[in-house]
């Protein structure tokens, strides 16, 4: 969600946030801001339009200095507004941004006014100024004033602090949300986010929970939650300055759904090598997998819908009970621990909060055996998981996920095949089947890719509607919760996913010509009992879109438009499918002029609950 990016160093570092910043807009943000200490004096710009236009008036005020620190937000506590923007002061140009949300912010902004504080914001990000300040007229140690501050607040932070007249020093440090540290030949930065620092260092370490860390220009030190002095280890990032550039693509959602047959290569291909092997999932997978009793998987949005797709997945090669939550609700009721279950948790970024909060809960009820499937490495899902799959899909910075959401799938189902070969579940044969089926899938992403043209044809016709229904049976309902998922996200279109089965227990009644209904039909064991629901809605004057296998035998008609998919894909086939449902509401959204890869409202990274 929110994103941080700050920088000392012996050069204007003015340049090296804005860049920063633009790098994080893929994350989601309503308004942007940057604070720089500039000849001991403390320079503030924010703004509620894009990074570009700060970058605007930052350059009009000729902005420079060594010290900074920068930010793009996300609304939480009071509306996009520039005197909510961060970076937030207090006296004598105490500065500090913040992500995450301060749970007893209100308890501490009354103590706060009590001793003649002025809040000028709505946020609770404005209470860590005045207390950092509180704290430091006393003593005029800024490290020692975080630390007091720290103490005092309730919730979940990453933070970056400095004051006016200490020039050659910053604070940060974080609970609960992402921070970074970057070691570059001119400075030393931090970031919420790898992708921000690239430009000026692949060398970066990651904070742990309660890490407070100092910044100067000769270098840094880092103390853990206790206050000990600690070593964190560096790692150099896969990322690259090329991996975030849009080339020749009009939106990084159309770069990404391109390169999902790259990303799934470079998926599998650790599984083509060694097979369906516990090893994939760590070294202690193979003393676990054996022997659990089922999977429990914990997930958020188009993960959640990950999920569902793999119950399907779990139950039919390892013929074991799976069970899916939505993890922002699942440690808020009373549930029954099944403790020789395998805990699963689903994450593009491994930050997500709620994610984070529900697998906390499931090792409070005695879940032991963790393993948590992501596309970031270090990140704090896979940290705090005893297993893990890191998948290769490659930076994502369109909102709505779609490389991240194949690449989950695959990790997914070789997770099942794993576990049926570990508890001796699985023949040969079909061992064969699987690795074959694995290294067809990306030439046939690429086949369904092809698709385009036609795709775009439907999305002229379906951009003029205000509400979509989509069905899909079976394992393909999921991907039609996704395809309703990836519509409403970016043309806000109102959008609904069905079972098909389900429409004449209630759905029914909103057909008519102005509904489109949008179909997954697969040539699998319910393609007729798809084909029966699909005449309920021809028969109610309903105009159908029907994505359809090669060999469906599903006719085009009036009323009836029909793109043929390759042949099916059998058991891989809702990786297949979801692909043109992609591309459709890429289309449908670009047809109605939205911001495709920030749509209003939303976040990338959802760091807070």
């Amino acid at each position: 969600m929110c994103g941080i990016v700050g920088a000392i160093s012996q050069k204007n570092i003015v340049p090296i946030l804005i860049e920063g910043l633009k790098r994080l807009e893929y994350r989601g943000y309503d308004s942007a801001g940057i604070a720089v200490i500039q000849h001991q004096h403390l320079s503030r710009v924010r703004s509620t339009g894009r990074v570009k236009q700060l970058e605007e008036e930052v350059n009009q005020h000729q902005v420079t200095g060594f010290i900074g620190i920068a930010h793009t937000r996300w609304a939480t506590h009071g509306v996009p507004s520039e005197r909510n923007a961060h970076p937030h002061v207090s006296l004598d140009g105490v500065a500090v941004v913040h992500n995450g949300i301060i749970e007893n912010y209100e308890e501490l902004r009354r103590q706060l006014q009590s001793e003649d504080y002025l809040f000028t914001s709505e946020t609770d990000t404005e209470v860590i100024a005045h207390l950092v300040h509180s704290f430091y007229r006393q003593h005029h140690d800024l490290k020692l004033a975080v630390r007091e501050s720290l103490a005092r607040l309730e919730g979940a932070y990453a933070i970056a602090v400095m004051v006016e007249d200490k020039p050659h020093q910053l604070m940060a440090a974080r609970l609960g949300s992402p921070l970074l540290i970057g070691l570059g030949e001119e400075g030393y930065y931090l970031a919420s986010d790898a992708s921000a620092l690239i430009s000026v260092t692949q060398k970066m370490l990651y904070l742990e929970e309660g890490d407070v860390v100092e910044l100067t220009h000769t270098g840094y030190s880092i103390c853990d939650a206790m206050g000990e002095s600690v070593e964190r280890p560096f790692h150099i990032s896969e990322l690259s300055a090329d991996n975030v550039e849009l080339g020749p693509y009009q939106h990084y959602m159309q770069k990404e759904i391109a390169e999902q047959p790259r990303a799934i290569t470079d998926t599998v291909e650790k599984v083509l090598g060694l097979g369906f092997s516990s090893q994939l999932f760590g070294a202690t997978a193979q003393e676990v997998l054996p022997h659990i009793k089922g999977v429990m998987i914990l997930a958020c949005g188009t993960s959640y819908h990950a999920g569902l797709v793999a119950r399907y997945w779990v139950e039919h090669i390892t013929q074991l009970p799976c069970v899916v939550e939505v993890a922002s609700e699942y440690r808020y009721r009373t549930s029954v621990p099944q403790t020789d279950y395998l805990v699963v948790t689903i994450s593009q970024s491994g930050e997500t909060a709620d994610t984070q909060a529900a697998l906390k809960h499931a090792k409070a009820l005695g879940h032991h055996h963790t393993l948590t499937i992501c596309n970031v490495p270090e990140s704090a899902l896979i940290r705090q998981s005893e297993l893990s799959f890191l998948t290769r899909a490659g930076i994502e910075i369109g909102v709505a996920s779609t490389k991240a959401f194949t690449t989950q799938l695959v990790a997914l189902f070789s997770l099942a095949v794993v576990i049926a070969k570990e508890q001796e579940r699985l023949t040969k044969e079909h061992e064969g089947e699987y690795l074959d089926a694995l290294r067809r899938l990306p030439n046939k992403i690429q086949h369904v890719l092809n698709l385009e043209p036609q795709l775009k044809l439907w999305a002229d016709r379906i951009a003029q509607k205000e509400h979509v229904l989509f069905l899909g049976r079976g394992i393909h309902y999921p991907i039609a919760l996704e395809g309703s998922l990836k519509l409403k996200e970016i043309s806000y279109i109102h959008a609904e996913a069905y079972p098909a089965g389900e429409l004449k227990h209630g759905p029914l009644a909103l057909v008519d010509e102005r509904m489109p209904v949008i179909a997954v039909a697969p040539n699998d064991n319910l393609l007729e009992k798809l084909k029966s629901n699909l005449q309920e809605v021809k028969a109610r004057g309903g105009v159908l879109y029907v994505i359809a296998d090669n060999d469906s035998h599903f006719k085009a008609e009036e009323g009836i438009h029909v793109i043929r998919m390759p042949d099916h894909e059998g058991i891989l086939s809702p990786i297949m499918h979801v692909v043109p449902l992609q591309l459709l509401a890429y289309h449908v959204a670009c047809q109605r002029g939205t911001d495709v890869d920030k749509p209003r409202n939303l976040a990338k990274s959802v760091t807070v609950e």
